[in-house]
């Protein structure tokens, strides 16, 4: 008997675990990505964006602990194709990136606008943010670099 409860548990527990919903708020559309490289590592010759960041770093220099800071990295889309900022992640908590979910056009231009929040840090910091995009290379790397001064 206890067998029985014990496999109606566990295929209850199995119907449960299965129930994934998709709870995604923004999608983007797959219609405007393209992936231009084959399974061989080749690039085909179709038209492709271009992510060129005015700057890849950016150093705050000394700062209060406690304090956040912003700043936004500038970037051009140089490419033939439409851009796509998929994801930018940060190495920690600490450092927050937001940027537009809209295409960018050949020749147009977009920012991700970055906060650290210096709250529990002291001495040197450089943070890593991690950028995907529908270009090749398709990720970047961003770096935000200061000091924090404990008061």
């Amino acid at each position: 008997m206890k067998l029985i409860e014990f496999f109606i548990c566990g295929m209850i527990l199995v119907l449960f675990s299965c129930d994934q919903k998709n709870v995604a708020s923004e999608e983007i559309s797959t219609d405007i990505v393209n992936n231009p490289t084959s399974a061989y590592g080749d690039e085909t010759s179709e038209e492709l964006p271009k992510i060129i960041f005015e700057k890849n770093a950016y150093d705050f220099g000394k700062i209060i602990q406690g304090e956040k800071v912003t700043h936004s990295f500038k970037f051009t889309n140089e490419g033939d194709a439409a851009l796509i900022v998929t994801s930018a992640r940060g190495t920690c908590g600490c450092t927050i990136p937001k940027w537009s979910k809209e295409p960018i056009p050949p020749g147009g231009s977009g920012e991700i606008g970055v906060v650290f929040d210096s709250d529990g840090k002291s001495g040197a910091q450089a943070k890593d943010i991690t950028v995907v995009t529908n270009a090749i290379p398709n990720t970047s790397v961003l770096r935000l670099k200061c000091e924090v001064i404990v008061p």
